[in-house]
């Protein structure tokens, strides 16, 4: 089996159309956020696979993929932390029962 764009751009795409599910399905907090994570990753991965197919993309894109990993980190540690502070607040990871901040 050859190495072609066509095979990542359609991982890619599945690993995005998996993690936009999980994300619409779950309720749960750390589910959601573990989706999202997944599609930053789908699309880490799209940039790379332009990387190494195109040229002209070959180091631009390492270092948009090191940013995109550095945004994604930071992404994770606020919501996370987010997440636990409602948590300690509301007793639920459920983010149906988030909806009234003032109780």
């Amino acid at each position: 089996m050859t190495n072609s764009l066509d095979s990542y751009l359609v991982l890619s795409g599945l690993l995005f159309a998996i993690g936009t599910f999980g994300f619409l399905a779950r309720r749960n907090a750390i589910s959601m956020l573990m989706s999202i994570e997944l599609m930053i990753n789908a699309v880490n991965l799209t940039i790379l696979a332009f990387g190494a197919f195109v040229a002209k993309l070959h180091v631009d894109a390492s270092v948009i993929a090191l940013l995109v990993i550095a945004v994604a980190a930071a992404e994770a540690t606020v919501g996370l932390a987010i997440v636990v502070a409602i948590f300690r607040n509301k007793k639920t990871p459920l983010v149906d029962e988030y909806d009234s901040m003032k109780d």
